[in-house]
């Protein structure tokens, strides 16, 4: 039997940290002999893999942030589906970047190559037509939240709940000790964690409403630390916005500092997203915040069909992580609920408190989300 080889195609940061872990979990599943191709990001890079092209050219988000890259990604659509071609590949993972993988996997559409999408889409907040479309394109569908299957299993799509990966790395006490330590910051040095997204466009929108809440908070935050964890992709394009701080911040590029960082936190600002998963699991109160283009925004309002935009909040299906979003996501608002944050620690306790029902929510059995991923990839490319 030939050696299987699996083409992965990560559209951004968030899918390069999920692609590093499907590698290595495939890897120990088929005792190491196993092949990997697409694109990815530098996690995935860090596993020996090489990318067709910089993933920074997929890593697009909002309708008029793509309309100028819209020729550069034609192209790069072109490149890839050329690759499966002519690889012809065990299977092809897509994960997350729905516009690009989607009309990946139209593309190669009657090319007998299987299909399969790390990322279940957000049907259950907009679109739900989409998983009609999804189901005729692709054999499988991997599924991070609990209740996600049944949207998709009722169009014949096979899904798999794999439960969400942030569970795999949380961080531990033991670990923020040594970052104060390697930091020189006493143990009373209260940390302020930002994280102003890994998009270059939300990094474009909260990056400077970040620095002007900074510059407003920063008397009543006395000595407190701001740590920025991002990765070395992303800093390039953060590093101009927080020169422009009116606090000094310390950016961590190390995945394992950046868990550290925010077991050591006091109080996480953020751009709503899978970070709020990983604050929430990690035992961090927070607040969250999310701009997009003014005109994209007013679509996603009119067609997004819940009550919060934020993941802990929808699971937990109550608002406990302050939300700041498109019109409300200002200076003053956002102050204000930092602030109350920081200073309340019976608000900080009630996160807490709700922080473990989301944990238990997103636990399924004892094996590990990319252990579960690697099985049902496996299955679905018969090749275990």
């Amino acid at each position: 039997m030939p050696e299987p080889c699996f083409f992965i195609v990560a559209c951004e940061p968030s899918g390069d940290v999920l692609g590093a872990k499907i590698m290595r979990a495939l890897r120990a599943r088929l005792g190491g002999k196993v092949r990997f191709s697409g694109v990815g990001g530098e996690r995935m890079e860090s596993e020996g893999f090489h990318s067709l092209f910089p993933q920074s050219d997929l890593a697009l988000f909002g309708v008029f942030e793509v309309l100028p890259k819209i020729p550069m990604v034609l192209r790069r659509l072109e490149e890839t589906a050329r690759a499966i071609r002519e690889q012809k590949p065990s299977a092809v993972i897509t994960i997350d970047g729905p516009d690009f993988s989607f009309r990946l996997a139209k593309k190669m559409k009657g090319s007998g190559i299987p299909f399969i999408h790390d990322v279940a889409p957000s049907v259950w907040a907009w679109r739900p037509g989409r998983a009609r479309k999804i189901a005729r394109l692709y054999r499988h569908l991997l599924a991070l939240l609990p209740f996600e299957p049944p949207y998709f299993e009722k169009e014949n799509l096979g899904c798999t709940f794999t439960g969400h990966p942030v569970i795999e790395k949380i961080g531990n006490e033991e670990e923020a000790m040594r970052l104060r330590q390697r930091l020189g910051l006493a143990p009373q040095t209260k940390i302020l964690c930002v994280l102003p997204g890994s998009r270059r466009s939300e990094i474009k929108h909260l990056a400077p409403i970040f620095g002007k809440v900074l510059g407003r908070a920063k008397n009543k935050l006395g000595d407190a630390v701001v740590l920025v964890p991002t990765v070395p992709q992303v800093a390039k394009y953060l590093e101009p916005y927080l020169q422009s701080w009116p606090v000094k911040s310390i950016v961590l590029l190390d995945e394992n500092e950046k868990y550290a960082a925010f077991r050591a936190s006091h109080v996480a600002l953020a751009a709503s997203g899978t970070v709020s998963l990983e604050l929430a699991l990690a035992q961090v109160p927070h607040l969250v915040a999310y701009k997009l283009h003014w005109l994209t925004g007013l679509i996603y309002l009119i067609l997004i069909r819940l009550k919060h935009f934020n993941l802990v909040n929808i699971l937990l299906k109550r608002l406990e992580v302050p939300e700041f979003i498109q019109l409300n996501c200002t200076t003053d608002k956002i102050t204000k609920g930092l602030l109350s944050l920081w200073s309340d620690e019976a608000a900080r306790a009630h996160q807490r408190q709700a922080f473990l029902e989301v944990r238990k929510l997103l636990q399924v059995g004892t094996a590990l989300p990319s252990e579960k991923a690697a099985e049902a990839i496996c299955g679905v490319a018969g090749v275990c």
